[in-house]
């Protein structure tokens, strides 16, 4: 079980209410858990990271244990507390302009 939290406008895309609970099989990565986020609402394919690449759309950020895991590889492990669903996988929508 792994809690995601997005930021309100996906949620407000997605229908969905508070933190968003998942079953990711084997390893859990940052390219595992929005493959499962990405397969159960559809709606977010796009959205979150690019369609072709995968890569993470500008102005997205991951957070995971209180860490910035923006620029980590999409297929190294997540910390074992948000594998075992203790802490949240935080995708967050960044902010810019002055």
């Amino acid at each position: 079980m792994i809690r995601v939290v997005l930021p309100a406008h996906l949620r407000t895309l997605a229908k969905i209410d508070g933190e968003v609970v998942l079953d990711v099989q084997g390893e859990v990565t940052q390219e595992s858990v929005i493959d499962a986020l990405e397969a159960r609402y559809p709606v977010l394919r796009g959205t979150i990271r690019d369609h072709g690449t995968h890569k993470r759309r500008p102005f997205m950020r991951y957070f995971a244990c209180e860490q910035d895991l923006s620029h980590e590889p999409s297929d190294k492990p997540l910390p074992e507390a948000v594998a075992q669903g203790a802490e949240p996988y935080l995708i967050v929508g960044a902010m810019a302009g002055g």
